[in-house]
Order: structure tokens, then C-alpha cells, then sequence
């Protein structure tokens, strides 16, 4: 069993690679525009798989139903509100990225308010990459790995902890191979293939768990059981003793999904490299559909986890490796473990874009080529890698994988989504403006959630509501600076007409769907 789900997984993975490499090794990643954007040539399936993978890597599949583990379906607001922010990204942000051609998020914001916003900005994400989102994508995928094939077994390693750094570094490896030798385009690709693996494996993972409730009665009769078992974990208004209680979904919750969706580079990098606005906009909102089915293999597998695992003392983040060893066929087990290591390549290539694009280039060496910030993003690259494989063992012991990241994630998700909503919504707000907004957002919630003076906040009212707040006063803050100090000329965007502007015709009409969808949703599980 052990040996031949490890031969599926390696089968697998390499399947993928080769495929991207046939797909993709004649292409020109010399230059920046083939490195970064593709060439600006995705259409919509690649842009709609990407985007999905990027997302639904470990720290997603591990993270949530370990979340719905405990609070149960509540936790799919981080899945259907998603699909909100991705109508409003359709349809408001993409056209205006797309309409000054940027590779990254801080370019625009260079434009709207200068340098020194786009340096600070590139600095934020850089350090909340490298610190947050990288090492936990990697320990994220380790702990994911260990239950899903098993590795105590396979391995014979009987140290958790050396069996634990020995997986970080194996997917850490993997990962930087296919982002910096590849770049967006090959990145793109796997994505869409290891896409189609994920669904597939997802679907396969409730069918088998229901049965698996049922004693092998079938998926109604797993249905039926597990809804009659535990109807506590079948109500989608989150209670306030829950991770994400139903008022925070308007507050916290949907501005960090906004952020997450719209303005997170990690993300929309690979929106940039549409091949026209339509393209652009039918990727996004394919994604959208897509999030729609997210509860049923990032919710469900955790409750009927949950079910399975409750009395025996399995905590919820390993929860759903064991899960996926347990139900699913072996070979199957391997294939769905391989299909889920997408998310560090997008990062890390996320992450080196910034630096070479917005850092080295824009001030470190402005006249370097094309060639030379290539190559500074491939070293910058492995330096990044091996720092995050370093840093990932480190997070051992989260209560939770999943609250742990949204925590960390707002101290930079409010701030910067402030300054680029602002930036294009208004004319007149002054760069000072966009600075301390971005610095004051960053130390204010920094300090109320590690410092303990000013910890006793968080008693007196929900995280998510709190930094809500932060973020209405941020744009409070903003709004004032720029009545009282205004740009002394508005700012008016520039179309570069890097690609073709015009409008998908469907969009309107599937963002309305959407929307209503969204809604049928959480009315049906009241």
C-alpha cells in the first residue's frame, strides 16, 4: 500500500513536469515580459487554473478542514465570500490593472502615488512572504504529505521532527524547480494540470469519506448520517465562539478576501498575463464558479473527519491527511498528494518578481536588462527557498494552521488594501497619505496582536471586527489628508495598451449569477 502510493505520487509529479516542459521549453524566459507575465499570452483556462491551485494548495486543504473540523461549516465564508471579491475584481480592479500594464501590484501604486509608496509596499510584501506566507505554505504541505502517504511508515524515520524537515525541504526543492527555471508560464500550465488532478481528488475524497460514514452503505446514507450526527456543524451563521462568526463576514472577513483576491500579488500575478481584458475577466470569474464548489472538498472532508476522528484524539490540522490515506484508494492517495504542492512555486515566483521588478530594478541598478533582472530573480530565487525551508519547521505547534495564517495575513492585507482602493477611487489623495497608511496599518495591528499591553483589545471586541476597523480608519485617515493636502494635479491613469481593452460581453451577466449564487448558499444551510 505504502510503496505504491509513493510510486503514484512520483509518477505523478513527474508527469506534470514533463508535460509543462514539453508545453513550455521553447518559449523565451530571457526577458522580463517572458519570465514574469508569460508574454502576456494566457487565456482563460490557464488563467482560471492557476488562480485556483495558487489558492487551493496545503495550507488551504489542510488549514480549512482542520478549521471545519472544529467550527464545522461556518468556515466556508473564506470560500463563498471569496467569489464576491472575484466579481468585484472582474469587473473594478482587472481593467485598471491591466489598462497601465504592470508586472506587479506596487508598480501601480508608483504610478498613483510615487516611489517611495511603491518601495514601502514592496518591502511589506517581501518581508510577509518570506516570513509568513512561504514557510507556511511549506509546513503546511510537510504536515499534509505526512498523513496522506503516510511517510512515519514509508520512511521509517521515527523522529517527527527530522521526518518533518526532511518533507519541508523535498517540497521546498520540487517547488523552486518549477518557479524559477520555468516562470509564469510554465507555472500557469502545472497549475491548470495539477487543477484538474485537484478537483478530481477532492470530489473522489467526499465520495469515499461519506461511504466511509456509511460502513459502506453509500454516499446518501454517509449524507444522511453524518447530517443527523452532528447538525452543530451543519449551520452556516458562525456563532461568536466560533473562528469566523457570522457579522465578521462583513467586516474582516470580506476585506481580507477582498485583499486576497484583488490586490494580493501571489495571486493576481498571473491576471497580468492575460492575453486581452476578456480573457482577463472569463479567468476570473471561471475561478469564481469554481470557488463555489470549494465547501465541498475544503469543508465537508473536515466534518466528516470530525466524525471519523473525534474520539480518537486526531488534532484538526492532521485531521484530513489521515482522512485522505485512509479513504482513498492508494494509488489515488498518491496522485491527489502530488496534485497539491502548486501553491510555494506561485510564491516564490510572486515573491522574486517583487524583488527583482520593485526592488533591484527600480533601485538598485535601474539600468539593468532584461537579462540581468532575470537572473537576479532566479539567485534572489534559491536564497528565498532555502530561507523559507529553514524558517517552516519553526511553526510546529499552531492550535490552528488556518486561523494562524489569516491572523498574520491581515497585519499586511488591510493596510495595503487601503492604499490601492483609495489610489483608484480618488484623484487627490497625496502620497504622505498612502505612507502612513501603510506604516501606521501595519504597526497598529502588529502591536494589538503581539504586544500584551495593548493585547486586552482583542477581548473587547473580534479580531476580524478590529481589524475592520483599522481599515475604516485608515481610509478615514486618507480622506482627511487628502482634503487637507491635496496632489496639486489630479491623478489620471494612462492607458499603455499593452493589450486589448475590450470588455468580456458575458461578464456582467456571470457576476450577477455569482452574486446570487453566493446568497442561495448561506440561505440553505440556516
Amino acid at each position: 500500500m505504502h510503496a505504491l502510493t509513493l510510486v503514484s505520487f512520483v509518477f505523478f509529479t513527474g508527469l506534470v513536469a514533463a508535460l509543462t516542459w514539453w508545453w513550455t521549453h521553447r518559449d523565451d524566459t530571457s526577458h522580463s515580459t517572458g519570465y514574469f507575465l508569460a508574454g502576456r499570452s494566457l487565456t482563460f483556462p490557464l488563467i482560471a487554473g492557476s488562480l485556483l491551485m495558487t489558492n487551493l494548495s496545503t495550507e488551504q486543504m489542510v488549514g480549512l478542514n482542520g478549521a471545519a473540523f472544529t467550527d464545522g461549516l461556518s468556515v466556508m465564508a473564506w470560500e463563498v465570500m471569496a467569489v464576491l471579491a472575484m466579481v468585484v475584481m472582474a469587473m473594478f480592479f482587472l481593467p485598471r490593472f491591466l489598462k497601465s500594464g504592470i508586472t506587479t501590484l506596487p508598480e501601480l501604486l508608483a504610478l498613483r502615488y510615487g516611489r517611495s509608496t511603491e518601495l514601502i509596499t514592496n518591502l511589506i510584501f517581501l518581508f510577509a512572504y518570506a516570513v509568513i506566507l512561504l514557510p507556511i505554505i511549506l509546513y503546511s504541505g510537510a504536515i499534509g504529505l505526512q498523513g496522506m502517504l503516510d511517510l512515519p511508515s514509508l520512511t521509517g524515520i521515527s523522529s517527527p521532527n527530522a521526518l518533518l524537515w526532511m518533507t519541508i525541504w523535498v517540497v521546498g526543492i520540487i517547488g523552486a524547480i518549477y518557479a524559477l527555471f520555468g516562470g509564469m508560464r510554465s507555472i500557469a500550465i502545472s497549475d491548470t494540470l495539477n487543477g484538474v488532478g485537484l478537483l478530481i481528488g477532492g470530489m473522489l475524497i467526499v465520495y469515499f469519506g461519506l461511504d466511509a460514514v456509511s460502513d459502506g452503505q453509500g454516499v446518501m446514507a454517509g449524507w444522511d448520517t453524518l447530517t443527523a450526527a452532528n447538525p452543530e456543524k451543519f449551520n452556516s451563521m458562525g456563532g461568536e465562539d466560533q473562528s469566523v462568526p457570522f457579522s465578521t463576514l462583513f467586516t474582516g472577513v470580506m476585506i481580507i478576501n477582498f485583499f486576497y483576491w484583488c490586490t494580493n500579488q501571489q495571486i493576481i500575478q498571473r491576471t497580468f498575463a492575460a492575453k486581452t481584458l476578456a480573457e482577463g475577466q472569463k479567468g476570473v470569474l471561471l475561478t469564481g464558479a469554481l470557488k463555489l464548489l470549494g465547501p465541498l472538498y475544503l469543508v465537508i472532508p473536515g466534518i466528516i473527519a470530525y466524525h471519523l476522528y473525534a474520539s480518537s484524539g486526531v488534532k484538526a490540522d492532521s485531521a484530513y491527511g489521515q482522512l485522505v490515506f485512509d479513504v482513498l484508494p492508494a494509488p489515488l492517495t498518491g496522485f491527489f498528494a502530488a496534485a497539491i504542492l502548486s501553491s510555494f512555486n506561485s510564491a516564490l515566483n510572486a515573491t522574486t518578481t517583487l524583488f527583482s521588478t520593485g526592488i533591484y530594478k527600480a533601485h538598485l541598478r535601474r539600468q539593468a536588462s532584461d537579462e540581468e533582472v532575470v537572473k537576479v530573480s532566479k539567485g534572489f530565487g534559491w536564497v528565498l527557498a532555502i530561507a523559507s525551508m529553514t524558517l517552516a519547521p519553526l511553526l510546529a505547534g499552531q492550535e490552528s494552521l488556518f486561523g494562524y495564517l489569516q491572523k498574520m495575513n491581515a497585519i499586511y492585507f488591510i493596510p495595503i488594501f487601503a492604499v490601492v482602493l483609495m489610489g483608484l477611487l480618488t484623484r487627490r489623495v497625496p502620497t504622505i497619505a498612502a505612507n502612513l497608511a501603510l506604516l501606521i496599518g501595519c504597526s497598529v495591528i502588529g502591536v494589538v496582536y503581539f504586544v500584551p499591553a495593548f493585547s486586552g483589545v482583542l477581548d473587547v471586541i473580534h479580531e476580524f471586527h478590529f481589524v475592520g476597523l483599522v481599515f475604516v480608519l485608515l481610509i478615514a485617515m486618507m480622506l482627511i489628508i487628502g482634503k487637507l493636502a491635496p496632489r496639486d494635479e489630479p491623478w489620471i491613469q494612462q492607458d499603455v495598451g499593452a493589450i486589448d481593452m475590450t470588455p468580456w460581453k458575458g461578464a456582467k451577466v456571470c457576476a450577477l449569477l455569482l452574486v446570487v449564487l453566493v446568497i442561495a448558499i448561506y440561505l440553505a444551510f440556516i
